[in-house]
């Protein structure tokens, strides 16, 4: 019997998409497919390989009136919100533009006895292995930088999102990539172990949980291929005395609750200094007690189902532990939660860090906060994690925020905003969150090697 991949709907238990699995045969035709086209696909202008990308990009928003209700069916993100194409578009245009400066030459010299100089070239053949909380967006930050660098992609992308992968591949190959050079895949995770272990691949990136890094890890080790791993975060929001109270409560509880609390850089855990605390949870709970949970093809409707069932039952497990343990509930049961994947948004206060919800990843709609005395105790707070993704800090002394900064375990400072990637900036983690960097021009660094040229020139 051939398996299936299925994804059910987190709006109402339905399978809304099915797809079989290659055998391992068949996926390793894919990757040898794409090890076949590497070398003249890398052969072509790198401007033309831009123009195609950002082609490719560009009918991705042609489908986004369709695009956007099958998000709702497959992961639940209410269509108000409109999709991911704006982040999507501006990570590829971004990629786009810095592309030539990026990949040039690092020329050391050229007088009349050597030319030297470091080229970057692909690394080959890249595995993208993307996450269903911002399935587009996180795709195409290593798809866009891969292809334009010359490598081909295969991508494999989460069962809760099965149809992005081919969104994606029928769009780049109605502008003109060829099919060999960028290809969705649906194997398991046994075939894919199967693939990267015997080096189909040259690098491999992954974003999801620490048991899939993990995983990814086992299978690479030994093979030398190259990984990046971004593997989630327990971000933290610090709150000073001199903040702008009314910009940061709106800010952190939209970045702890937007996507139902389902972001890799959501604000998961909150400390403000003892002067602002009352009014900060105040105004926090106020917000979050407006908000309408339900079926996210209602307009209206601003917080829909968890991805599902098992990731809601996650977030209630660790909000009773806690509250068991001590935290108080500022929020009580919506009407609409139904005990499965619509889960009512929980702010816990009372909480302390021997509590799970304030160690563990939650990726859900809950948030616990925590009034401090002073800087050291918050940075003494927030590096207490084993994870090291974002960090937001809310202050109008910008050196103040450096020099906290500084002394966080993260991959991004922010000040005075949060849940937000720059792809002029590296998006990079540190402990469990992972290693490597995606975007920037250290996007690029990562997804080539150095090839370095010393040539003597005849007298």
């Amino acid at each position: 019997m051939t398996k299936t991949l299925k994804c059910i709907s987190p709006i109402d238990g339905s399978v809304f998409a099915e797809r079989p699995v290659l055998t391992t045969s068949e996926a390793e035709a894919v990757a040898s497919a794409a090890r076949h086209a590497q070398a003249a696909w890398a052969a072509r202008p790198l401007q033309e390989r831009i123009d195609l990308v950002m082609a490719g990009v560009a009918a991705v928003g042609a489908m986004n009136d369709e695009i956007v209700p099958e998000l709702a069916h497959q992961m639940g993100r209410p269509i108000r919100y409109g999709g991911e194409f704006g982040g999507f578009n501006e990570r590829a245009s971004h990629m786009a533009a810095i592309a030539h400066d990026a990949l040039a030459n690092i020329e050391i010299a050229d007088d009349s006895s050597f030319h030297r100089y470091i080229r970057r070239v692909p690394h080959g053949v890249v595995l993208v292995i993307a996450p269903w909380n911002y399935p587009y967006m996180t795709a195409i930050n290593t798809v866009a930088p891969a292809l334009i660098a010359g490598n081909t992609v295969v991508l494999k992308h989460s069962t809760q999102t099965l149809l992005v992968g081919e969104r994606m591949a029928k769009a780049f190959h109605q502008a003109g990539i060829p099919t060999d050079v960028f290809q969705n895949i649906f194997v398991d995770h046994d075939t894919t172990s199967q693939l990267i272990g015997s080096r189909r691949f040259d690098f491999v990136n992954f974003t999801g949980s620490v048991g899939g890094g993990q995983a990814i890890e086992r299978a690479a080790a030994g093979t030398f291929t190259g990984i990046g791993l971004e593997l989630g975060g327990k971000d933290p929001g610090y709150v000073m005395e001199d903040a702008d109270l009314d910009a940061a409560v709106d800010t952190l509880i939209d970045g702890a609750m937007f996507n139902s609390g389902q972001c890799c850089c959501g604000i998961e855990r909150i400390y403000v200094v003892e002067a602002l605390y009352d009014q900060f949870v105040e105004k926090a709970v106020a917000i979050v007690k407006g908000y309408k949970l339900g079926d996210p093809l209602d307009p209206e409707t601003t917080l829909g189902p968890m991805a599902h069932t098992r990731f809601a039952d996650e977030v209630r497990k660790q909000i009773s532990e806690a509250v068991d343990a001590g935290a108080t509930a500022n929020i009580k049961t919506f009407a609409e939660d139904d005990g499965g994947a619509y889960l009512t948004p929980q702010i816990l206060t009372d909480v302390t860090h021997d509590m799970r919800v304030m160690r563990d990843e939650s990726f859900g709609p809950v948030v616990g906060i925590m009034k401090v005395k002073d800087d050291a105790e918050a940075i003494a707070l927030m590096n207490d994690s084993v994870f090291g993704l974002t960090a937001s800090l809310w202050t109008k002394d910008i050196e103040r925020a450096q020099r906290i900064g500084d002394q966080i375990e993260t991959g991004t400072v922010f000040m005075n905003r949060a849940d937000y990637l720059d792809p002029a900036l590296c998006w990079t983690g540190c402990k469990n969150t992972g290693r490597g960097g995606g975007l920037s021009v250290i996007g690029y660094h990562n997804l080539t090697r150095p090839k370095s040229y010393h040539l003597k020139k005849a007298n």
